[in-house]
């Protein structure tokens, strides 16, 4: 009996010996994954390539559609490159040439006019009428639907809509000459500058809902119960939306800014639509994209030239951009 406790207990000892092994193994094992985790030298089975595999498509698609475009763009800025023919390298003289082409600098007044006035009108319209759809009111949603269908219709029939009211038959025109405001039609389509205004409308028309739903979502996150404080204290709606409302969708405002410049910069349908191929009388209400389409499509359209302005075009947008962001960040700091 005494020998076979014995042995019992040794066999025992040694099972538990061998549990204690095998339980320091597992946790070096589990040490040195986890240090190579937390070091980023490798995975386990050392599948350190595993994360990239993912990337891949991303980065493929990227590269693909917006990297090696942008690259082939600069590339192209310094040849004398037109659509059916490879160009030779000029240097900075298609730069040059648009420095002094009277045409760039129409195209540039306007674009940066269309931004000066389509801005500020999609900051500040937006948030109005955010404000004055978030009431919880039976049949409000019929209201907010209705306001954000010119943001889901196609931009070409938007123009063409309007291109109906505003022309000197349309709608507009034969509604001010019946109540005679005006003894001839407006010339809403036919004068550039009136064109410019027009196309403004209409974008400002086009992008209210969208910018809407923004402020929409940054209201949400606004305390009711600032409101609730300061209505107990003796403040107004008025005082209570600058006091409290605007600082607190302050950011947003800025992010909706910088959109709109983004876009502001970019249009070009609005103006083909409303004022033909040619852009307006003469031309003069082009914009930047509307100049680069005219003098780089065609059998003579010069690539070279047409490259740099879109350059051009880029580092503006680039300038305003950057603006926004150094707004955004002294806003939070």
């Amino acid at each position: 009996m005494t020998g076979g406790a014995g042995a019992g207990a040794a066999a025992g000892e040694a099972r538990g010996a061998g549990t204690a092994h095998e339980r320091r193994r597992g946790a070096a094992h589990r040490r040195r994954a986890l240090r190579a985790m937390e070091t980023g030298t490798g995975l386990p089975h050392r599948r350190w390539w595993i994360p990239y595999l993912f990337l891949a498509p991303g980065l493929a698609m990227v590269t693909l559609f917006s990297l090696w475009p942008f690259v082939n763009t600069v590339v192209l800025s310094l040849t004398d490159a037109q659509i059916l023919r490879g160009g030779s390298f000029v240097g900075l003289d298609n730069y040059r040439r648009a420095f002094a082409d009277p045409d760039f600098w129409v195209a540039t007044g306007n674009s940066v006019l269309y931004l000066l006035v389509v801005v500020p009108c999609l900051v500040l319209l937006p948030l109005a009428l955010a404000v004055l759809v978030q009431a919880k009111i039976p049949g409000i949603g019929f209201f907010r639907s209705a306001f954000y269908t010119p943001v889901i219709a196609s931009a070409v029939v938007v123009g063409l809509i309007w291109q109906w009211v505003l022309r000197s038959d349309g709608l507009v025109n034969t509604v001010f000459q019946r109540l005679h405001l005006v003894s001839e039609p407006v010339p809403f389509l036919t004068d550039s500058a009136m064109l410019l205004v027009s196309a403004m409308i209409v974008t400002v028309w086009k992008g209210l809902g969208y910018y809407m739903v923004f402020y929409l979502a940054a209201l949400g996150n606004v305390s009711a119960t600032l409101h609730e404080a300061a209505a107990i204290d003796g403040a107004g709606p008025v005082r209570r939306f600058f006091s409290i409302t605007v600082p607190q969708v302050k950011p947003m405002m800025l992010l909706v800014g910088t959109l709109s410049a983004i876009s502001a910069l970019r249009v070009f349908t609005e103006i083909y639509i409303l004022g033909g191929e040619s852009g307006g009388p003469g031309g003069g209400a082009r914009t930047l994209p509307f100049l680069i389409r005219q003098v780089g499509l065609g059998f003579s359209g010069e690539t070279g030239y047409a490259s740099a302005v879109s350059i051009l075009l880029f580092l503006l947008t680039l300038v305003f951009s950057l603006l926004g962001r150094r707004l955004s960040k002294g806003d939070e700091g």
